[in-house]
């Protein structure tokens, strides 16, 4: 037990137990720290952030090494590539032990090409065309200013934020039941182009049955109302809805309600496809100076 507890706290490559005569001899070879850690063939990333990611997993100077952690911390090194399109990236490891029982650890780094987006497709879509989905995206083929924006270089944040760009363009124009169903990403032998493709649901776009205040209005619901600009028989719009709670928190701001809150409470009817809106809201208390 002594042995096994010793191990766990990480801090030995080896404990031995044993005796003479009525003495207890308890040997230990303590694990070498880490005196520092650096890289070499960086480019597209700054050390303190590559730094920061190893951290996360573990691996930090002042710590004990540990074959394990170091192993770990090249799958995270090349899962950072990875997350800006470097599928190539290569992580060479090397341990040179130093003074008092130490080392100093050298990550070298091959990155290799960025893969490119040879063709972005988009199946399910039938009331906007690829192109008009594409536009919405920061990520695009290879044109002839792609070497200043670089987005024709992968990047799974990018990608992210354009998912939410077309998320947006459907509710937008009144579509309540859109959903990215899934994302496929696909690469090439030579890791150098991969294809993206999206699959959505549309669903049918909805109609503004009615729409109406509710809460404590503080007897100025005809000031209130003026102020939200979507009318019934309109198609719903997210972004008009948005603009209006916005338009009444800051009418009520006004009068003091600083903290204020306006929640759309929509009723969705599917079978004729229409949306019962309402806006409940909630001055809060009076702020004063």
């Amino acid at each position: 037990e002594a042995i096994r507890a010793l191990y766990a706290t990480g801090f030995f490559n080896d404990v031995q137990i044993s005796s003479e005569g009525e003495t207890v001899i308890v040997n230990v070879v303590e694990r070498s720290a880490i005196a520092s850690i650096d890289f070499s063939g960086l480019h597209e990333f700054e050390k303190d952030a590559l730094l920061k990611a190893l951290k996360s997993v573990g691996l930090s100077q002042g710590r004990y090494y540990d074959k394990s952690l170091v192993d770990r911390s090249e799958q995270e090194l090349k899962r950072q590539y990875l997350t800006r399109g470097f599928y190539a990236a290569e992580i060479k490891t090397t341990v040179t032990p130093v003074d008092r029982n130490r080392v100093s650890i050298l990550f070298s780094v091959t990155e290799g090409p960025s893969a490119k987006i040879r063709q972005v497709n988009f199946i399910g879509n039938k009331a906007f065309s690829t192109g008009t989905l594409r536009d919405e995206m920061q990520l695009s083929t290879p044109n002839w200013f792609s070497w200043y924006t670089k987005n024709d270089l992968y990047a799974k944040d990018k990608l992210t934020g354009d998912l939410e760009h077309v998320r947006s363009y459907y509710l937008n124009r009144g579509y309540l039941e859109f959903n990215i169903e899934s994302t496929q990403v696909s690469l090439t032998p030579d890791k150098k182009e991969m294809y993206l493709t999206v699959t959505l649901h549309e669903g049918e776009p909805y109609t503004i049955s009615s729409i109406k205040l509710a809460g404590n209005l503080l007897d100025r619901e005809s000031e209130l109302t003026r102020l939200v600009n979507l009318k019934p028989g309109e198609r719903f719009s997210a972004e008009k809805l948005q603009a209006a709670t916005k338009a009444v928190v800051d009418k009520l701001g006004e009068y003091g309600y600083a903290f204020a809150t306006v929640n759309a409470l929509p009723k969705i009817d599917q079978q004729h496809h229409t949306v019962d809106l309402t806006l409940q809201v909630d001055p809060s208390r009076r702020v004063y100076v």
